[in-house]
């Protein structure tokens, strides 16, 4: 083992892993990555596409490689970087991206045929032949996409989802994050300090001597402090993934990842934090050198080397040598020596450099190759014209420091290239409200980090008007990297810029020949950066390749910007829980108690749970269920909530005149106790949603819409209101919920409401069709009543306040037992209103003109309304299509919505399509199924046979041409 002496572990705790299938042993403290480094295990994962064998190459979030899959059966969890996977006791994990075992994948012949997959490959091999899309190429990529493996099991685990607020969230636990807390907290000011990291320090804990004091001690009594202020909310194990609009952060908090159960514990939680500001102080990502063959396991950042022998006390070899073109390589030689690791060597690009300890330094040296296939075992170093190779089992390479910009480019602000720094740096304002801190802002010394960190929350809290003052922070290390622009090593081998998506500088060179040179067409075209990583490692130094290529510098060549998330995210927390009966709110209509009551099997209909039908003892199958309700219906008197129907009440001395420029046809001369069926239309022309609009008095009326788009209507009558005609006298409510709504339908509807209305006359003569009135019923209960019917019959819908409607379903059914009354769901209110050719959703569905509803005349050409002018267009106008009714003419045929319709004995194909099915079901009525649907001049060919064709069940019934009103087509019941 190469556990070293030290380190933040806790050794009084050992825990014990799988890899593979085999066990293993770590400590508390531990992530997975730091574990089998300690148990001697570098090869860790394969590349994408060439399958390499590949070793972790960092400490952090940024990991390209050492990618695997924890736990197992339904909580399997694929991509999870090792490198922050904390270790807890029987963890199991696996490698992934392999066919056979990670020693011996069967895969890694794609690197024999590396030739052919060069950049853009699959953007000149796909395209032909042309036929090979469907049958070769797709299934072939579909196969090899994604890295780790779902088990099509659903998720176990639970998740959160909350909302907070702060003055000054800090994103980042370093010595910045810390310094901007403290700051903040001590001021009084509302902080929250996150970082995605399950202990605070950051790079504090990763140096030997970053303090002048021990740098865990000033941590502990910070930490101290920061538990005993009220106003401070400390968030690790946190990834403030992206940022948003008006101060908006989403941040993910894993609350039990680390956990070998979770418990009664989510597993996760998604926050949405509001700050009035922000520090961002998520330090730097250490960058690589290119040289040919550098992706073997053992060749990581020198960097993260130093982190896993100061905090995790281990070594991933025991002979290790460096590649440095700044003094970080040194720094890190000498810490490991210290912790008896022999350091072979330490190349230095730089002439002149000199060793720093008691090891070799070969200055002006490059390493130019390296040796073995599953793990390094010695490398390739040229010097003044010499080559020599060195026996080591690690390489720690040192290129520089790119500070993590992701969230400052959120609001697509670009990063420019900074000379001094050799690196990218934010642009001021990038993030409204944001200020950016030490390693992030190229203030990569101790010192520099924490004076940086306090004073950005220092100034960010001076914008609000609180006061802030500088804490006495202890003095850190203030050393300069002396850095050395080295971006790869030329040579002939393979060099590897993105590890993940085994993108090399042959093939940056590659999209230059080509002309993929703007760094959109070159990421697209190399795939580089387009990994789990979002080529945090790998995209600066591929921008300064092609920079050499192009003879321009860094920052003409550009760069990329970054999306959200940062890291990845989960689609779980995402949802923030909301999977199976939580997936979206669910409204339960006022008669939901009452129909649960008598075994209603349910539906949801967007966000409403419905009764779709009313099963009896022995009824085995739900047509026998619906078509029972239908006949009863129409026989004596069926009862259905109707609640879920959109319902505006529109007041005001301009209602009328607001209702004739919203509708296309005319509401304002509706008479007081009246009600007329509207239609809507889009701003096209084309129609939008259909309903009722009722006149309760002078300056009120109430609009019914369709339930899918009862919250889009409202929303757009309000924006009318607001902005298109402010100057108008109306006023709003949405009151769907306000009230209950039963309908009341079939040839005893009358009988049975005047059972329960109380003294209002119902006759024909006092209460004809399309009649409203406001009343009250049961004794003084308020209620309104419409006599509208969707359903062809004799019909009403009674409208009560929600909480009596429950009550009034019982009522009605209670009082209407001797005739025949029955509750029906929404399948049985569906064949109704197909039986009577009333249009709906189906046909409404943004495809449709009123010419085709067989309602153009119902757009008033005496006044103006949204969309009347376009729905006139001659495209419109001209369109044949139009509903009509089809019966197959094999009454056992089925007619199947979405069926296309063809001349008899025409070819089928696009252009001889003459219309569609929207709407079909089976009519206890007609004895057959039936079904609506738009034909070409379907009026006029009435009787004829035609063919409905459904390819995708390979049938096609012959289908005779109807009146869309299958019931009563004069209308005489619902008028009598």
């Amino acid at each position: 083992m190469t556990r070293l002496t030290g380190g933040l572990i806790d050794r009084s705790r050992s825990l014990n892993f799988t890899f593979d299938g085999k066990s293993y042993t770590g400590h508390a403290g531990d992530t997975l990555a730091s574990a089998l480094l300690a148990n001697d295990v570098r090869l860790m994962g394969r590349s994408f596409k060439y399958h390499r064998p590949r070793g972790v190459v960092s400490s952090g979030s940024e990991e390209p490689n050492a990618l695997v899959e924890l736990r197992s059966g339904a909580w399997q969890e694929p991509n999870t970087r090792a490198t922050v996977a904390e270790l807890f006791d029987e963890l199991e994990a696996k490698s992934q991206n392999k066919i056979g075992s990670l020693s011996f994948d069967f895969l890694a012949v794609n690197d024999l045929l590396s030739p052919f997959f060069a950049a853009g490959f699959y953007y000149k091999t796909f395209m032909w032949p042309r036929a090979f899309w469907e049958k070769l190429y797709e299934p072939a990529i579909r196969r090899a996409a994604g890295l780790g493996s779902l088990t099509h099991e659903a998720d176990p685990d639970s998740y959160d989802a909350g909302f907070l607020h702060c003055d000054l969230l800090v994103i980042g636990g370093g010595a910045a994050g810390i310094a901007a807390a403290l700051t903040a907290a001590r001021s009084g000011a509302r902080v929250i300090l996150a970082d995605e990291d399950f202990r605070l320090g950051g790079r504090l804990l990763a140096e030997s001597n970053p303090l002048e004091q021990p740098a865990t001690d000033w941590i502990a009594g910070v930490e101290a402090e920061f538990a005993s202020l009220p106003n401070l909310r400390v968030m690790r194990r946190t990834t403030v993934w992206g940022a948003f609009d008006h101060g908006v952060f989403g941040a993910v908090e894993r609350v039990s990842d680390h956990l070998p159960t979770p418990g009664k514990r989510v597993r996760q939680s998604l926050w949405r934090i509001t700050a009035k500001r922000a520090v961002l102080a998520a330090g730097a990502t250490e960058r690589h050198i290119p040289f040919a063959n550098n992706d073997r396991p053992g060749v990581m950042l020198a960097g993260a080397m130093r982190a896993y022998a100061n905090r995790w006390a281990v070594s991933p070899a025991n002979r290790v040598a460096i590649f440095t073109s700044n003094d970080e390589g040194h720094r890190t030689a000498v810490d490991l020596a210290a912790k008896g690791v022999e350091i072979i060597a330490v190349v230095d690009a730089r002439t002149g450099a000199k060793s720093q300890g008691g090891y070799r330094t070969i200055a002006g040296g490059h390493v130019t190759d390296s040796k073995g296939r599953l793990g390094l075992t010695s490398v390739q170093v040229t010097a003044n014209g010499q080559t020599e190779w060195l026996d080591c089992g690690a390489l720690g390479v040192a290129g520089g420091w790119n500070p993590n910009l992701h969230l400052a480019s959120h609001h697509r602000g670009r990063p420019q290239w900074d000379d001094a720094a050799q690196a990218f740096l934010a642009q001021d304002g990038a993030v409204p409200g944001l200020t950016i801190a030490g390693a992030a802002a190229g203030k990569g010394s101790t010192a520099q980090a924490l004076a940086s960190g306090a004073q950005a929350a220092q100034a960010a809290l001076g914008d609000l008007g609180i006061t802030a003052t500088l804490p006495d922070l202890p003095r850190g290390e203030d050393a300069q990297m002396n850095q050395h622009a080295l971006w790869h090593v030329p040579g002939k081998g393979r060099a590897w810029v993105d590890f993940q998506n085994d993108v090399t500088v042959k093939d940056v060179k590659l999209a230059h020949q080509e002309n993929m040179v703007p760094v959109e067409h070159l990421k697209r075209w190399t795939t580089l950066g387009m990994a789990t990583d979002q080529g945090k490692t790998s995209n600066v130094t591929a921008l300064a390749v092609m920079a050499e290529l192009t003879g321009k510098s860094i920052n003409q060549t550009g760069t990329t910007i970054f999306r959200p998330p940062y890291t990845p995210v989960s689609m779980g927390v995402l949802g923030g829980g909301d999977t199976g009966v939580h997936f979206r709110p669910r409204r339960l209509t006022p008669t939901h108690e009452w129909a649960k009551s008598q075994g209603a099997v349910f539906v949801e209909v967007g966000q409403w749970m419905r009764a779709q039908w009313y099963p009896k003892p022995g009824e085995t199958h739900w047509r026998q269920s619906v078509d029972r309700e239908v006949l009863a219906t129409r026989k004596g008197v069926g009862i259905c909530d109707v609640t879920t129907l959109g319902k505006v009440d529109v007041q005001g001395a301009d209602a009328g005149e607001f209702l004739n420029r919203v509708y296309a046809n005319a509401m304002g001369s509706l008479k007081v106790g009246m009600v007329r069926y509207g239609l809507m239309l889009r701003e096209d022309g084309f129609a939008w949603d259909d309903g009722t609009c009722a006149r309760l008095s002078e300056t009120q009326y109430v609009v019914t819409t369709t339930t899918a788009n009862a919250g889009t209507i409202y929303r757009h009558m309000e924006f009318c209101r607001q902005c298109l005609w402010p100057e108008l006298d109306v006023q709003l409510i949405s009151t769907t919920d306000a009230w209950a709504q039963l309908s009341v339908a079939g040839p005893n509807a009358r009988k049975l409401l005047e059972r329960v209305v109380d003294g209002f006359d119902l006759s024909n003569e006092a209460f004809p069709f399309m009649a409203c009135a406001a009343l009250t019923i049961c004794g003084g209960l308020r209620a309104r009543i419409f006599r509208i019917s969707f359903s062809g019959e004799l019909a009403y819908e009674i409208a009560v306040p929600a909480r009596y409607g429950n009550a009034l379903m019982a009522r009605l059914i209670e009082k209407g037992a001797d005739l025949g009354a029955t509750p029906y769901g929404t399948e049985t209110l569906g064949v109704l209103r197909i039986e009577k050719g009333h249009a709906a959703g189906n046909e409404l569905n943004g495809q449709t003109t009123a010419q085709m509803l067989g309602m153009g005349r119902m757009v008033s050409t005496k006044k103006d309304s949204i969309g009347a002018v376009l729905s006139r267009r001659e495209g419109m106008v001209a369109d044949r299509r139009v509903l009509v009714g089809l019966q197959p003419v094999d009454a056992a045929d089925p007619v199947v919505a979405g069926s296309h319709l063809f001349t008899q004995g025409a070819e089928q194909n696009t252009a001889t399509d003459q219309g569609w099915i929207t709407s079909a079901c089976f009519s206890p009525h007609i004895g057959s199924a039936i079904g609506l649907g738009y034909l070409e001049n379907g009026a006029e060919r009435m009787g004829e046979v035609i063919t409905a064709a459904n390819p995708l069940q390979g049938q096609s019934v012959a289908m005779r041409i109807v009146s869309a009103h299958f019931v009563d087509p004069e209308g005489g019941r619902l008028r009598d």
